[in-house]
């Protein structure tokens, strides 16, 4: 879906498809029929954004063979579908039994990472619509922070300085603009504002940037307006925002919370937990560490815990809605817009309690559906206008 910004910038608005498990083409398109035109469908749009995940095979696939991104870009196109983002922080596997940790490899020490980066660019620069401004890929945020050597930062700095040039290759080349966006994740070398404004700023503003996830942010209960502040003053731009929320205990001492929360440990994701008592942020990396007394359930805690958008967990659980909420004003209601590609990921309905999970296929397009509903419904009330598919793009 697309948004007219008062500054007449349109605003992409998608849903990410690393919800789905496809690692390969015929997967990917497939997904496509069964998932995401029934929810475009669902929605009433006559156009709905993908942020597509390509594992590394499909990438190989499509960079390889112009046949096959023919084939997708007609599925596309065929279906009411625009693809202006890619998410390129799982490399492979996403939906393995066990993930955990893996999800962090290979990291930006790794040619292989800089390699499947700029592929997934030369991919998205054939993807794009005719008449998309640009084109974004999150990544992750250089590596998880152990082990981390001097030499390993000067391993990766040397490896964004090269993607930078090959980026700007791709756009020579093809005509299209792609920027990469590098996205704070708690646990890692970049886990908040703070830390992207000392490891990534210098880098080439043209090309590259950060993804704000905004599960993310609250987790390390960063305050929207001033790490959006924080992030412009070294020179970062935001690429790309994934609307996503946490998890939130008001008293995990409270033995209903700790039952419902629980029901959140689950073994394939990583849920790293954080508490701020007095403004100061300590956490562990994994929910069940926490449950088990790793935490000090004094003041609240928050989850890495993708929930849904538009409904609340068991009580007395709450989710970090009401702070995306802020998040997305600070974004998107001033007199400039700050990003202009939106991706709702929700990538963990699979995992989620029993209550809240989707059972078929129709559960799931319902519920992406009502998520990107949502979103629509605030960007509304922000001011954004949207968008006819036949409006020129600015």
């Amino acid at each position: 879906m697309r948004f007219r910004h008062p500054d007449g910038t349109t605003v992409h608005l998608a849903y990410c498809s690393n919800v789905h498990q496809a690692e390969d083409l015929d997967g990917v398109i497939g997904q496509l029929a069964d998932c995401t035109e029934p929810v475009r469908e669902s929605l009433g749009a006559d156009l709905l954004g993908v942020g597509l995940w390509l594992a590394r095979d499909v990438v190989t696939e499509l960079s390889s063979n112009p046949d096959a991104v023919r084939r997708l870009r007609g599925e596309l196109s065929a279906r009411g579908l625009e693809t202006v983002t890619l998410n390129a922080f799982p490399y492979r596997g996403f939906h393995q039994e066990v993930v955990k940790k893996d999800v962090y490899l290979p990291d930006w020490t790794d040619p292989a990472r800089l390699e499947y980066t700029v592929d997934c660019a030369r991919v998205l620069a054939e993807l794009l619509p005719d008449d998309a401004r640009r084109g974004s890929v999150s990544t992750l945020p250089l590596a998880w922070r152990t082990p981390w050597t001097d030499d390993a930062r000067d391993t990766a700095r040397r490896a964004l300085d090269r993607l930078a040039v090959q980026l700007a290759d791709v756009e020579r080349e093809t005509g299209r603009t792609i920027r990469v966006a590098f996205e704070p994740e708690p646990g890692c070398v970049v886990e908040n504002t703070v830390q992207a404004a000392r490891e990534l700023g210098g880098l080439d503003p043209e090309f590259l940037g950060v993804c704000v996830d905004t599960c993310h942010l609250a987790v390390q209960f960063e305050e929207p307006a001033a790490a959006l502040r924080r992030l412009s003053d070294a020179g970062l731009p935001v690429v790309k925002v994934q609307a996503s929320s946490a998890v939130q205990a008001d008293d995990p001492a409270d033995p209903q919370a700790r039952r419902a929360l629980a029901r959140f440990a689950e073994p394939r994701f990583l849920h790293q937990t954080r508490t701020a008592p007095g403004g100061t942020v300590t956490g562990v990396d994994d929910l069940p560490e926490a449950l088990a007394g790793g935490l000090d359930p004094g003041s609240a805690w928050r989850v890495h815990f993708h929930a849904p958008l538009h409904t609340e967990p068991e009580p007395p659980l709450r989710t970090t809605t009401p702070e995306l909420t802020t998040f997305l004003g600070e974004l998107l209601g001033g007199p400039e817009a700050v990003c202009d590609h939106v991706e709702v990921e929700t990538y963990t309905w699979s995992v989620l309690p029993e209550r809240l999970r989707p059972y078929d296929r129709a559960g799931l397009v319902a519920g992406l559906a009502a998520e990107l509903a949502w979103t629509r419904g605030r960007f509304e009330e922000i001011g954004l206008t949207p968008h006819a598919r036949t409006e020129p793009v600015a």
